[in-house]
């Protein structure tokens, strides 16, 4: 198991990153919100070698411009890893399935040549997806021991942790291995 973080405007901008192998990093929110944070606390994932993802986090309606503003402020680099974020808005809402889909595959067309994976929690993954749709891997949120999240679906990140930040494990072997996955799309 191979240890990371996830980030967002919560965090500082020169977060730990001593036992990482990976950092996902939250870029966008809806078709209106950047990270004030993100080119610094990308910085500083680079600059410690680290495996880099960014994700959105996904409002429902207007899907195709919610994907064309990810891919317009997540940095562009091979080997990067996008992610949506699909969970719960501050209003109480939340996308749809069909909508988190149609969000992957419209990513996934605008940036094809980077991994795009779905990050969910439990109750999410579980009782709202109907399709099992991950785009090319899920990342899965379940406060349990890390690398034991309670789902049978086969998973690359478990989020397993958010004391004192958010913690992940990725089912890699090693960084090599995760670089190589994150390369291959």
């Amino acid at each position: 198991m191979l240890h990371g973080i996830d980030v967002s405007a919560f965090q500082s901008a020169s977060y730990g990153t001593d036992g990482l192998s990976f950092a996902f990093v939250k870029a966008t929110e809806g078709r209106s919100y950047v990270n004030p944070r993100l080119a610094a606390q990308t910085k500083t994932a680079r600059d410690a070698g680290l495996v880099v993802g960014f994700y959105h986090f996904l409002w429902p309606g207007d899907l195709e411009a919610q994907a064309e503003y990810f891919v317009k402020h997540a940095p562009e680099k091979a080997g990067d890893i996008l992610a949506v974020d699909w969970e719960t808005t501050s209003s109480g809402t939340h996308a749809s399935n069909a909508e988190k889909d149609s969000f992957i595959r419209k990513v996934k067309a605008l940036r094809p040549n980077n991994r795009v994976i779905l990050y969910a929690n439990r109750n999410f993954w579980l009782d709202i997806d109907r399709t099992s749709y991950a785009g090319d891997g899920l990342w899965i949120a379940d406060y349990v021991t890390a690398g034991k999240p309670r789902i049978k679906a086969k998973w690359r990140f478990h989020q397993y942790s958010s004391e004192p930040h958010d913690k992940d494990v990725a089912d890699f072997a090693s960084k090599a291995a995760l670089k190589e996955w994150a390369a291959g799309a």
